[in-house]
């Protein structure tokens, strides 16, 4: 599995004051897009972003877990020590799926607030894992997409609407007893190809337990 992300720019920063002089910030706006092939010639089809976003929402938001980071994080999982937002709303209207999010009182949601203060353009970009297939022109998500958040908030979205792009093209993430785990496909290939025919079998056994390990450890 690869992780894609997906970075959208047309959302709305909303700063509302309190009677008591305090500031709520939040987000709303398009945070993905189904049925519709981006400038990477990917296209998320509307059936899998429906079960997904089911899911994301069910396991989630309704249990106000669904955390965003600040930046272009590197992995699926959600470093707790970066998130700057909850989303706490995601929705379809059409082929696309609205998405709310209020920005927290942590280190790195007070930084997203005082960038907004100061006028700053910021975007979000959608993190998920699966794999694709290429068909029709285009490299379609297949149904083992899993969406890790709904939104990070970057500031370099690139995108009118929603542009996938693949990311840490090295490196493959497979499940492992309900957890994502990284995988260094190339340098256990590498080992396997440079051993001579009289090597090989004693290098696939080695390969295959250092692949064990990582996986466990």
């Amino acid at each position: 599995m690869k992780l894609i992300t997906e970075n959208i720019e047309n959302v709305e920063y909303i700063t509302e004051e309190t009677k008591d002089g305090k500031k709520n910030y939040s987000i709303k706006g398009v945070f993905m897009q189904a049925d519709v092939k981006n400038r990477n010639g990917r296209v998320y089809p509307k059936d899998i972003l429906t079960k997904e976003v089911f899911r994301y929402n069910k396991d989630f938001i309704n249990n106000k877990r669904a955390f965003g980071e600040l930046g272009h994080p590197e992995g699926p999982v959600v470093n707790l020590e970066r998130v700057s937002h909850m989303i706490n709303k995601l929705y379809p209207d059409g082929d696309n799926f609205i998405g709310e999010a209020k920005i927290l009182d942590t280190p790195y949601g007070k930084i997203v607030k005082n960038l907004i203060d100061e006028g700053a353009k910021l975007g979000v970009s959608s993190r998920g894992m699966g794999t694709l297939v290429h068909k029709d022109g285009a490299n379609h998500v297949k149904d083992d997409f899993y969406l890790a958040t709904a939104a990070d908030i970057v500031a370099d979205p690139s995108a009118p609407n929603a542009f996938v792009e693949g990311i840490m093209e090295g490196k493959e993430w497979v499940w492992n007893n309900g957890n994502l785990k990284e995988q260094d496909i190339d340098a256990l290939k590498v080992q396997v190809e440079s051993a001579t025919r009289t090597q090989r079998a004693e290098v696939n056994a080695r390969v295959f337990q250092a692949f064990l390990k990582k996986i466990t450890n």
